[in-house]
């Protein structure tokens, strides 16, 4: 994508174009979110596939192998943007653990105010001489919403809800400096003064994942990283992520991807070409 940002609705026409061109899986240089206002879309991302009903939000962070395969009512918009446009957003930072972020949109008022911000974010846009520096706001209040839905989506009552949400975010960046080592959840509990069962429960809450659970994806997601856009060894990658052993390294993947670190690659490497 050349242009910093993009915003158009997903109409009738548009639907019916993507059924007919049949995309193959591809990555991307770009940031996207999809608001799905009616029906529904299967999302291939990463050799998995998910079925997203509407209405909803879901964001895919650039250099995510996916295809959208939208069923014949889906409706809604698509924002896609450069991420030096909008940097450091809360949903691009959590893209760094999940393969994908979904987020369970209320219909009435709430999805209501999703579209009208979505439509004066377009006609700003559109404008001759647009200001972007407004778009961007536009754009930053919309992500903010999204992230807004996906903490109220989770099951703990108020009080609990904020205190966790900052002792989860915390983790996190622990483990952003941390999980290339050879270090388990452990190290993460003694790092946040609390116990193993209590950082777990923490991660269920705010992810449905455990600890370890979260540690793995954030190894393998870098893994694909390396795969895709470095020449070192399947050995070497394996090392770098805190794994001694290309064995070992290799089973983790192919057990959560489906495949081996090398054939990922090869697949990987013919959809770029």
């Amino acid at each position: 994508m050349k242009k910093l940002f993009r915003i158009f609705e997903i109409t009738q026409e548009l639907v019916d174009d993507i059924v007919k061109r049949t995309y193959d899986a591809h990555f991307h240089d770009f940031e996207e979110l999809i608001i799905l206002t009616e029906g529904s879309l299967e999302h291939y991302i990463d050799f998995n596939v998910e079925v997203i009903a509407a209405p909803a939000a879901c964001y895919v962070s650039m250099n995510k192998m996916h295809k959208l395969v939208p069923h014949e009512n889906m409706r809604g918009w698509v924002i896609n943007y450069k991420p030096e446009f909008i940097p450091n957003s809360k949903l691009s930072f959590y893209s760094n653990f999940f393969t994908s972020t979904n987020v369970p949109l209320p219909s009435g008022d709430c999805l209501n105010r999703f579209v009208r911000l979505c439509e004066i974010i377009k006609a700003e846009n559109v404008q001759d001489f647009a200001d972007m520096a407004t778009v961007q706001h536009l754009t930053e209040g919309l992500l903010s919403m999204v992230d807004a839905e996906r903490k109220r989506n989770l099951p703990l009552e108020n009080v609990a809800k904020v205190t966790q949400i900052t002792t989860f975010n915390n983790f996190l960046r622990i483990l952003e400096e941390n999980f290339r080592r050879d270090v388990g959840v452990s190290f993460y509990a003694e790092k946040m003064n609390m116990s193993e069962r209590n950082l777990n429960l923490i991660c269920r809450n705010n992810f449905q994942k455990s600890v370890s659970e979260i540690i793995e994806t954030r190894k393998l997601i870098e893994a694909k990283n390396l795969l895709l856009h470095s020449e070192k060894t399947i050995s070497e990658i394996g090392f770098e992520l805190g794994y001694n052993e290309k064995s070992y390294f290799t089973r983790v993947f192919h057990t959560k991807m489906g495949v081996t670190p090398s054939r990922f690659r090869e697949m990987s490497q013919s959809i770029i070409s």
